[in-house]
């Protein structure tokens, strides 16, 4: 069986932002992904939760590490809700959606 426990690398996603933000095009691009940012970092979130590896969810999964690697990249992937629930109850979550009114801009 793999490894279940890991220590996260520790990353300060806000000062990476305010750093990239300053790149020409980085705001406009990182923006258009938003809700694809908000699905991998609740997936990371999750696993980070459960103390578990790409290894052991992969193999809760019945996949591989790389699979599971592409599927917390955001952007480069869509995964179908099927495997969203897959990866949810490998993390010990469920999947819920829900669909809500744009804010006011």
């Amino acid at each position: 069986m793999a490894e279940l426990r890991f220590k996260p690398v520790p990353h300060d996603h806000k000062a990476f932002l305010v750093k990239a933000r300053s790149r020409k095009g980085f705001t406009k691009a990182y923006d258009s992904l938003e809700l694809e940012y908000q699905v991998a970092e609740q997936m990371l979130n999750a696993r980070a939760r459960a103390g578990l590896t790409q290894d052991a969810v992969a193999e809760r999964m019945g996949t591989t590490k790389s699979a599971i690697s592409r599927l917390e990249s955001a952007g480069k992937h869509t995964p179908s809700l099927a495997t969203l629930k897959r990866y949810a109850k490998a993390v010990g979550c469920e999947l819920r959606v829900k669909l809500v009114k744009p804010r006011a801009r």
